[in-house]
């Protein structure tokens, strides 16, 4: 696979002389390059796992040519991000990266010998003046000439911009996939092509869902792998129990039936999404796939009404295994809530981990659970007065069950290439896939039904379109919570007792504008539905969204930990006016 890759510029004093002011500084210039590189290999991956490729200039660059050369070779490489990095006083405007599409960024060494960080400030006002965003990074110590090392801040810096840039590289060129169409009246599948392809850089590709139809029915699909997949399904998917009034439950045959529906339909689903060159002779066409990083089913009504949900086919394509074991999650938004699936897109290609996709349902106070289970809040629930209970049929990524443990012993959500084929056979276990509620799906089908009983790191956000204004982003940081076994029991039979459910409690301290309780997350959220991932990746998600040119309408993330372009700066002195204001201001990269 032809990979963005990141290219790193060393920049160096152009003199030279009897004093030999470039020849002194060549060996600093090259080290600060390499220590940047190998950062950026020991700690990032593509979405596929594989570490990130780096490509270094061939020389250090000190005047024009050289920084032409250096141009050339990174288009050859199909180098996306630059990093511009040196200890000294450079020219400007001679040796910027002047490409409009890489995504850029310049570290600066605060040394004394040689005054790299007045280099920094002069080509960061050179790249504003040109209309060039770039990310600038100086460190808040002073290192000697000879010191090698990354500071921390620094290296926390480089490694955002690192992520949040291979993020939005890794999108260029991609598809969503709609299959169907608006699922009952949500304006997040309401697609809008304009958005994804000036934004993102991707297309939109669409198929009818009858599409899935016509390859089951001529036998379009690796009858090998449907074989393999529907041992595995009655071995390790287990039935959960059928909630429908008797009188109205499926026979025993119709369930068998429909167990075989849903494992072709996740097949061919993930078929159309990627292309598979397995389909049988005469399916050359088929085989090809859309090129799809991200697709959405729209299933209710007009599908659900008359054939089996989607549900089993988007928890098991968003998990991080199937039959053919751990893999890298593929991203399917049910109700092809397109928005929502960008936001999960969004947070994949971040962590490189699995997402889970909920209705926010609930907001319960404190007061409410008391006055519902006598249960007195504690921890992280009681601190934020309340949480919110996610939920949702369909899309919830079964590595949500927390199943999988990390190093130190804690349960937790991995990459997916360090999950094991335990943990993934553990929350297989922890799973039940429960008969569809024929109120909501008279086709029938099966729904994925687990909790999430961990206390763990989660981010929540939401992607919307707002006329007028284009895009905006909500990010909520917060943590899962771990209710009692009654408790728990109480609150989730209020509501659909067969779905998957978290428990999130919003990290609030009183003073986030709209976030300052977990009631007014709930009461600001802009959509029914939220993306959420492990972690807190609130700050890379800022930066990611300033990439694209999205503004943050609301977040809860540490003012010290937000990391823009550094020309944001000059658009005010609040940091989320600057934001949209610099936003409207250098518009989408591709329109």
């Amino acid at each position: 696979m032809n990979h963005p890759k990141i290219g790193i510029r060393p920049t160096i004093d152009g003199r030279r002389g009897p004093l030999k002011v470039r020849e002194s500084l060549e060996e600093q210039t090259m080290n600060m390059a390499r220590a940047a590189a190998k950062l950026f290999t020991d700690n990032l991956r593509y979405s596929d796992g594989t570490p990130v490729e780096v490509v270094i200039a061939d020389t250090t660059i000190g005047r024009v040519p050289e920084a032409a050369a250096c141009a050339e070779k990174f288009k050859r490489e199909n180098v996306a991000v630059t990093l511009t990095v040196t200890p000294c006083w450079c020219y400007g405007s001679e040796t910027m990266d002047m490409d409009r599409m890489t995504i850029k960024g310049v570290w600066g060494f605060n040394g004394t010998e040689r005054p790299g960080a007045v280099y920094l400030a002069a080509v960061l006002a050179g790249h504003a003046q040109k209309g060039l965003p770039a990310f600038g990074i100086y460190g808040h110590e002073v290192q000697d000439a000879d010191d090698t090392s990354i500071p921390n801040d620094v290296e926390e810096k480089l490694l955002r911009f690192g992520r949040a840039a291979l993020a939005a590289a890794q999108m260029r060129g991609q598809s969503y996939l709609q299959i169907g169409s608006i699922c009952m009246g949500i304006a997040g599948s309401i697609i809008d092509p304009n958005f994804i392809e000036e934004y993102l850089g991707m297309r939109v590709e669409s198929v009818d869902e009858v599409e899935i139809i016509r390859r089951m029915t001529e036998g379009v699909y690796d009858h090998e792998e449907f074989e393999r997949a529907l041992a595995w399904t009655k071995k390790h998917c287990i039935e959960g129990f059928d909630k429908n009034p008797e009188n109205m439950q499926n026979p025993r045959e119709i369930k068998d039936e429909q167990w075989e529906f849903v494992v072709k339909m996740m097949i061919i689903v993930r078929d159309l999404m990627k292309g598979n060159d397995k389909l049988p002779e005469g399916c050359e066409e088929e085989r090809c796939g859309h090129n799809a990083i991200a697709a959405g089913f729209q299933g209710q009504r007009q599908w659900t009404d008359f054939y089996p949900n989607g549900d089993y086919a988007e928890a098991l394509l968003n998990s991080s295994f199937d039959w053919n074991g751990v893999r890298e999650p593929i991203i399917l938004a049910t109700e092809n809530d397109t928005l929502n699936g960008l936001g999960m897109l969004f947070q994949k290609l971040l962590t490189n981990r699995a997402v889970l996709f909920s209705d926010v349902r609930t907001y319960w106070s404190g007061e409410a659970v008391k006055r519902v289970t006598g249960y007195d809040l504690e921890g992280v629930a009681k601190e934020a007065d309340g949480f919110l209970h996610l939920i949702n049929s369909g899309a919830s990524a079964i590595d949500y069950t927390a199943q999988a443990v990390d190093k130190d012993g804690n349960r937790c959500i991995k990459p997916f290439y360090e999950m094991t084929q335990e943990d993934a056979d553990n929350c297989l276990k922890a799973t039940t896939w429960n008969p569809a509620d024929l109120g909501y799906f008279r086709g029938g089908g099966y729904s994925s039904r687990f909790l999430t009983d961990a206390e763990m790191p989660m981010t929540m956000v939401r992607l919307n379109l707002v006329k007028g204004l284009g895009p905006v982003l909500q990010i909520a940081e917060g943590y899962s919570v771990n209710l009692p076994h009654e408790v728990t029991e109480k609150l989730w039979k209020r509501t659909d007792y067969t779905w998957p459910c978290t428990w999130f409690a919003p990290i609030c301290n009183g003073e986030n504008g709209m976030f300052k309780t977990a009631y007014d997350v709930m009461n600001n959220w802009g959509a029914n539905h939220g993306a959420i991932v492990y972690g807190h990746i609130g700050a890379d998600m800022i930066t990611l969204a300033s990439i694209l040119r999205i503004p943050v309408v609301a977040h809860n993330v540490p003012e010290d930990k937000i990391f823009r372009p550094a020309c944001w700066n000059a658009f005010g002195m609040d940091k989320e006016g600057q934001d949209f204001r610099a936003c409207k201001t250098y518009g989408p990269l591709f329109k």
